[in-house]
């Protein structure tokens, strides 16, 4: 891995370590929105989905989270069609724990078998032979926490994921996880208007796990005509959506934020709130508004 500073645009984001050995841009790109409504099937511009995730590798994403129930599957498969042979730098996060029957349908299972088979199969659709990070999607309330932490640390043994993560989960389950595993990140839903997994942030701050905010971008009220966003996006230039990412950035040196978009141009926009510095007083006008 190259020890030049990145001075691609999201390399003004800085560095986190993942794991001990997985260096990434904090600014990543989530790979939801690629698919086709609902996330469901293939995209409306499968060609476009490809210039995005072509472009955000160019302008210095080095980190990826997808999941094998995005599409199902479409998501993985654009990102082996558009990138494989992958960057030496890259890294790419997938799940398993969530089935699809249908457009906005989303179901928790975690049977073990289940999981090892969606890990199987993720390593197949992304043309790798080892998964970076591999996220429990959901906790499933009707299989034992061990069973399910319990095949993931399998599939890490067998060299098949190097790394261990969890989403939407509560500090107690990230304790309960780690007593069965080596966990290395979390991701839960976390914005600038949303902050109810706070102490989930805090917990991975002291404990220096990586925490990738999905949904990272939601400003609604806070972006109106008059609102707190409107005068500092005049003051530095920037969107609402551009300040919002900036701002989690600034919130937390373990904050991996990942925005997605099914389109270039705003790809590029989300990737310029690297760029932007908040003052000590922009950051708390912002934090303090909602």
């Amino acid at each position: 891995m190259s020890t030049h500073p990145d001075d691609r645009p999201a390399g003004a984001s800085g560095t986190l370590t993942i794991g001990g050995d997985l260096v990434v841009n904090r600014l990543g790109f989530g790979a939801m929105q690629l698919t086709g409504p609902g996330v469901w099937g293939q995209p409306r511009d499968p060609d476009e989905a490809i210039r995005v995730l072509r472009r955000v590798v160019e302008l210095g994403v080095t980190f990826i989270d997808t999941a094998d129930s995005y599409g199902p599957f479409v998501s993985e498969q654009l990102i082996h069609k558009a990138l494989a042979p992958y960057p030496e730098d890259l890294v790419i996060a997938t799940k398993a724990g969530l089935t699809r029957a249908g457009p906005d349908d989303w179901r928790p299972v975690g049977r073990p078998e289940y999981l090892r088979q969606q890990a199987e199969l993720s390593l197949r659709h992304l043309g790798v032979e080892r998964i970076d990070l591999f996220q429990l999607h959901r906790v499933d309330p009707k299989v034992p926490f061990e069973d399910q932490l319990g095949e993931l640390v399998l599939l890490q043994r067998e060299g098949k994921i190097r790394h261990i993560g969890l989403s939407e989960v509560s500090v107690e389950e990230i304790e309960r996880a780690r007593r069965i595993a080596r966990v290395v990140s979390v991701q839960n839903l976390y914005n600038l208007a949303t902050r109810q997994a706070e102490d989930v942030l805090e917990y991975a701050e002291r404990e220096q796990l990586a925490f990738i905010p999905w949904f990272p971008m939601a400003t609604g009220e806070l972006a109106r005509p008059g609102g707190p966003l409107d005068g500092i996006s005049r003051r530095h230039g920037a969107s609402p959506s551009q300040l919002a990412l900036a701002w989690l950035l600034r919130r937390s040196p373990v904050m991996v934020p990942i925005p997605g978009t099914s389109r270039v141009g705003h790809a590029e926009e989300n990737l310029g709130a690297a760029g932007i510095t908040l003052s000590d007083a922009e950051f708390a006008e912002l934090a303090d508004a909602v």
